[in-house]
């Protein structure tokens, strides 16, 4: 993990502040919130800094999410890379969806994907951020596309089945882990469907 970075904060204040711990903060409440959600009151209570001290260490609020963005893939969706790796179509899916499962069951966070909450709630105004989140879902969706390719080169995968078709049901499932997760559903709930996505799983 990078060195924490301690920011003086701007006209003159003694106090510093971690931007590290800062972004962590923001993170939460853009999860919790959405993008649209989250004020900058909020923002910047939770971060413990001004207005000023924001602006000058991440520039704008879509700035800010954008880093937020960063964070949480590189922290909450490490489980995505790795399943990447795993030796057969079906063990990647199993190690994607209880990945997923894993990071909704936990306590200390928002439930729900961050990507999924603010694209929902964006509006016309935050196009922006529903085309970052668009971009970066593409690339994930791409890798996963790649990785089927090969299972079904190795003939683990019926003929009539694309690797395209098989990452977008994918996705969807881990979609909607999600928005069940952020409605109430509990872990034993979204524990079952993974078991049955997983029963149901194409075989050659």
């Amino acid at each position: 993990m990078e060195q924490d970075v301690c920011i003086a904060v701007p006209k003159g204040r003694p106090r510093e502040f971690c931007v590290d711990q800062a972004l962590t903060a923001a993170l939460m409440v853009f999860w919790r919130r959405g993008y649209e959600g989250a004020s900058m009151a909020e923002l910047t209570a939770a971060m413990g800094i001004t207005k000023p001290s924001l602006y000058a260490a991440f520039g704008n609020k879509e700035a800010l999410f954008h880093k937020a963005l960063d964070l949480y893939e590189r922290e909450k969706l490490a489980y995505m890379s790795t399943a990447l790796q795993e030796p057969t179509a079906r063990l990647v899916a199993d190690k994607l969806l209880r990945g997923a499962l894993q990071m909704q069951s936990g306590t200390s966070d928002p439930k729900g994907c961050l990507a999924v909450i603010s694209t929902v709630a964006c509006g016309a105004e935050s196009d922006s951020i529903k085309a970052d989140v668009a971009t970066r879902r593409e690339s994930s969706r791409g890798a996963l596309v790649a990785r089927f390719e090969q299972a079904k080169a190795n003939g683990e995968l019926p003929e009539n089945m694309t690797a395209d078709a098989l990452a977008n049901y994918l996705f969807t499932i881990l979609q909607g882990m999600s928005v069940q997760a952020s409605s109430g559903a509990s872990c034993a709930e979204l524990g079952e469907l993974v078991d049955t996505s997983m029963t149901v799983w194409p075989t050659a």
